[in-house]
């Protein structure tokens, strides 16, 4: 019985040394980086660091602590952002600055332009403030800017526009550890300006692109150029080509609206010359010569009326064909423009030297009809032997021995002119045709020269043609 109880006591102790050994359960067991950390500390806490040493305790930066979400370090969730900032308070200064990135197209037609720009808007937002040593800002992309305030800028009179979402929205939002804000972004868009073009293609155009809150009065929210004209940058190598840019500047106004009142509204404004150079090749080059054309036919013998015909018809239609193309590729706007007074005033040239063989035509038919019937009542004149003699005799002709120098060949046709004009002076010698032929007295005197409106057209047309050129570049140029 003594070694049983023996035995049984050498158990029990056994036991309770073994209890001692084991932890007990439901005790967590700490991490090896937890434990390594703890021990460090403790050798740093009990002198296990010699006096001199260079290793400090570094303060700790939130931004740069991965663990830390942007949200939490913004206290996004502490704050209502469906407000403006300082809500109750004075309007809140927005300053905006633009980087014009190039113009794409400028419309006639449509009285639009187009054009590409980085946006930016400059404002304080306290609420947005955090703890900062080193890092002096932070970016972040369009995630965050759909869950805090941002200033909600529209376009004016635009018709279109877009942010560029390639390969992501071209946004950005940088915060600053005292609360200021940038936010950046690229849009293109295409805006409504009216062009006066009644000096076109010599015209200047200025275009304006309008900037505005659209919620905000000026009470909430002051709309202005960060650095006044500096706010407005533009790309040196932007060009068009159509157009010369001659300077951009920048305006601040305020627009009243009856229902909702007075808004801040910024103008970038530009001013664009166009380039004559490509409107000479196409369209007063060709006219001019098509009127040049139509000066051809004034040496044109008369007679020769397949000739003269399709010269003119053609230059006519050649004409309508210039008119017709300018004008479709133009606004139909109520008013003329200097092309238009250009066009028009050459077709009228054009057509005038038609109407010009027209009329030439005309009285050589009723010339010749007159001839025709003034031989058919003259008498043989068969065996005269000098009838010069007889046309000399002032008492007979009424002209003296001058006028027939100088007028026996003017106005007469080439072949047989001056024998016609003599036969009828002999005819007039017969008393039983005198009283016929004094009818025919004026018409004898006064002899139509069908050839002098040829004449005269050749020095008349390309003179007025000239001195419109000179008075029309001298207004518009």
């Amino acid at each position: 019985m003594q070694v049983e109880t023996v035995l049984m006591l050498f158990c029990v102790w056994l036991a309770g040394t073994a209890g001692k050994m084991v932890q007990p359960r439901g005790q967590k067991l700490e991490p090896y980086k937890q434990s390594r950390s703890r021990r460090d500390t403790r050798m740093e806490g009990g002198g296990g660091q010699k006096s001199g040493s260079p290793i400090f305790k570094r303060s700790p930066d939130l931004t740069k602590n991965p663990m830390t979400k942007s949200e939490q370090l913004l206290r996004i969730d502490d704050h209502d952002f469906t407000m403006r900032p300082a809500f109750g308070g004075p309007p809140i200064p927005v300053g905006v600055d633009v980087q014009v990135e190039s113009i794409d197209t400028i419309s006639e037609v449509d009285m639009d332009f187009t054009m590409t720009l980085y946006l930016r808007h400059y404002w304080k937002d306290e609420r947005l403030s955090f703890p900062s040593t080193n890092n002096q800002s932070m970016t972040f992309d369009s995630r965050l800017v759909k869950k805090i305030w941002v200033p909600d800028m529209f376009f004016v009179h635009s018709k279109r526009s877009f942010i560029h979402d390639t390969t992501t929205d071209n946004v950005m939002l940088r915060v600053y550890p005292d609360g200021n804000v940038l936010y950046s972004l690229r849009v293109t868009v295409t805006a409504m300006c009216n062009m006066d073009l009644s000096r076109f293609p010599l015209d200047t155009q200025t275009c304006s692109l309008e900037i505005e809150s659209y919620a905000y009065t000026d009470d909430d929210l002051m709309l202005y150029w960060k650095k006044g004209n500096e706010s407005l940058n533009t790309d040196d190598r932007i060009s068009l080509s159509q157009f010369l840019i001659q300077k951009f500047h920048t305006t601040t106004k305020l627009a009243f609206y009856s229902s909702t009142g007075w808004y801040n509204r910024l103008y970038i404004h530009f001013t664009l010359r166009r380039h004559i150079f490509f409107f000479l090749l196409q369209t007063y080059f060709p006219a001019t010569l098509m009127v040049m054309l139509s000066w051809v036919s004034f040496w044109i013998d008369r007679r020769a009326v397949p000739a003269r015909v399709p010269l003119g018809i053609t230059t006519v239609l050649t004409m309508s064909t210039i008119i017709t193309g300018v004008n479709a590729s133009m606004p139909r706007v109520s008013y003329i423009k200097a092309v238009d007074i250009y066009l028009w005033v050459s077709f009228v040239f054009v057509f005038l030297s038609v109407i010009e063989y027209a009329a030439v035509n005309y009285l050589s038919t009723v010339q010749e009809r007159k001839e025709r019937k003034l031989r058919e009542r003259l008498p043989c004149t068969c065996g005269i032997g000098n009838p010069d003699e007889m046309m000399i005799d002032p008492q007979i002709t009424g002209y003296g021995s001058m006028d027939v120098n100088t007028t026996g060949s003017y106005g007469m046709p080439e072949n047989g002119g001056r024998q016609e004009r003599m036969l009828a002076q002999v005819a007039l010698n017969d008393p039983q045709i005198t009283g016929q032929v004094k009818a025919s007295r004026g018409y004898v005197n006064i002899w139509i020269d069908t050839h002098a409106i040829d004449k005269y057209s050749r020095v008349v047309f390309p003179g007025a043609y000239i001195l419109f050129n000179i008075i029309y570049w001298s207004i518009y140029s």
